[in-house]
């Protein structure tokens, strides 16, 4: 699914109605109905597939463009011998990508492979290299209710943009855009108006909203959209306790400016002598694999990372000795230096040298995230999770371009130096750790107060699980009106599902021809 038809899941996933964009391309196929004949470059004989290296790059038309995606699927696809050779003949290049993926499922029922997804190369290139997206630069999550439209919500936002600009905080929900009422759609022509507005297409697009503020005012504003650069890391600080200083660290996308704003976040908790640390990942849905396992490294006690495997990738079966970039299949060690992203290739990394982390997750903790997670608790680093189950994605890929789009296919299936990662339905905080379940404590995204809040509910749970000598899972209270901290719940807490672009939400390894070796 190309990821501008975010309006399909948004529809589908929380609506229940049909529509909303297309997948990633717009050429009519030659030829007739599927099953026909081929005028592709050798033409299409079932289970006969030529090298994709023979079929890459020939533009001219959408058939031949499938039949370099079907012989790339069967060389490449972690699961190819259960994808069905369908004939490309009459399929757009986007539809029959959609097709080359199993059809099989989970054991709880989700879809085997939920991730099969294309992007403009170009655009690819802008979110991945410098995390660029066109917005407001207000993040927003779906909450679903019961027999009710979903709530739209802000989780944070960036400062310096529009939304900040007009006031738009964590918890400001949009009741309308455009004049599209959230809680009255009922079609696919609404949720295609209600997505124009939130997720616009292009630059100096101008949207009115009509808002809810925390106080529960409502206020009608516009906005108009722009290239807008996230932080990966909005915030890090320092909380004092009785014991001595915790630090806390929101984490929110594995792309290249990531690595020097990591670098500077864990030097800066390190000067402070930091005991412990409180890894805030809920809103983060992957992105490269080598920032994980830099920020892993920096937060491990080193003589656990020392010579260890961070993680290993297992690929189908026609690669047992050299992976699809053409590279020696071997374990990847925990970095201790700086890759180049954005720190200069080989500076040596710092570390906070813990044995423990307690790290705040949700459904929207994916790919990348998990793998910090996955490959802490490979090397018996003592790993606390606090808030909900995370999305379930210990799989990966290689960015494929052709044609100016570029195709993400499952290729890989990552595990720790345990040889652990069986977790598609995710990891899920629990009494005590087993396979995919840790020990931690469940609690609900609180949307009153801001993230790295020590009265923002996840943190709070996770600052007095930790008092309690990781024991005891407290009950949330939040500040009263009086500026006491006696309520015993929070009053507007949930968990939505963020829609962001794939450059955010999966485990990504660059070929070495990008320049990024690794």
């Amino acid at each position: 699914m190309e990821w501008m038809s975010r309006g399909a899941v948004l529809a589908v996933a929380l609506w229940g109605v049909g529509g909303c964009g297309g997948g990633g391309g717009d050429n009519p196929a030659v030829g007739g109905p599927p099953g026909g004949g081929s005028n592709a470059p050798g033409g299409y004989t079932p289970g006969v597939y030529a090298a994709s290296s023979s079929l890459a790059n020939q533009c001219s038309t959408p058939m031949a463009q499938s039949m370099f995606l079907r012989s790339w699927t069967n060389e490449t696809y972690l699961w190819y011998s259960e994808v069905p050779d369908t004939n490309p003949t009459g399929f757009t290049t986007a539809d029959y990508f959609e097709r080359l993926k199993t059809p099989l499922t989970t054991a709880t029922g989700n879809d085997k492979d939920r991730f099969h997804f294309t992007y403009s190369t170009a655009d690819w290139q802008a979110l991945s290299q410098q995390s660029i997206q066109v917005g407001y630069g207000a993040q927003w999550v779906l909450v679903p209710r019961a027999n009710a439209n979903p709530q739209v919500m802000t989780a944070f936002v960036e400062s310096g943009y529009t939304a900040a600009q007009q006031g738009v905080v964590r918890g400001t929900e949009v009741m309308a855009a455009d004049g599209i009422v959230v809680a009255n759609i009922r079609t696919d022509a609404q949720v295609d108006q209600l997505y124009a507005a939130l997720y616009p297409a292009a630059a100096n697009e101008q949207h009115t909203f009509t808002l809810r503020d925390a106080n529960g005012a409502q206020r009608e504003i516009t906005m108009t959209s722009a290239s807008v650069t996230y932080s990966a890391v909005p915030t890090w600080s320092v909380i004092n306790q009785a014991d001595g200083p915790v630090g806390y660290l929101l984490f929110n996308d594995h792309v290249a400016p990531a690595e020097r704003e990591l670098f500077d976040a864990i030097d800066g908790l390190r000067n402070a002598g930091v005991k412990d640390l409180v890894l805030d990942l809920r809103y983060n849905g992957g992105g490269y694999l080598a920032i994980a396992n830099e920020l892993a490294y920096m937060i491990a006690n080193t003589t656990r990372t020392a010579g260890r495997t961070f993680e290993r990738l297992i690929f189908n079966n026609k690669f047992t000795t050299i992976d699809p970039a053409g590279q020696p299949i071997e374990p990847t060690p925990f970095y201790s230096t700086a890759k180049g992203f954005t720190v200069p290739s080989g500076t040596p990394l710092p570390s906070l040298n813990l044995e423990r982390v307690y790290v705040i997750t949700g459904n929207n903790t994916c790919s990348a995230s998990e793998s910090i997670i996955n490959s802490l608790r490979g090397i018996d680093v003592q790993v606390y999770q606090i808030g909900e189950t995370t999305c379930g994605k210990p799989y990966g890929f290689y960015p494929e371009d052709n044609c100016g789009t570029t195709y993400f296919s499952i290729q890989f299936e990552g595990r720790n130096a345990k040889d652990f990662g069986n977790y598609p339905d995710g990891f899920v905080p629990g009494s005590a750790d087993s396979g995919s379940t840790i020990r931690g404590c469940r609690v609900a995204d609180d949307f009153t107060n801001e993230l790295g809040d020590p009265l923002e509910a996840r943190l709070q749970i996770a600052l007095g699980f930790r008092a309690s000598n990781n024991q005891i899972c407290p009950a949330v209270v939040s500040a009263a009106p009086d500026g006491s901290s006696s309520k015993p719940a929070v009053a507007r807490s949930w968990e939505g599902k963020m829609i962001k672009s794939p450059a955010r939400e999966n485990r990504i390894v660059e070929r070495p021809r990008t320049g990024i070796a690794f």
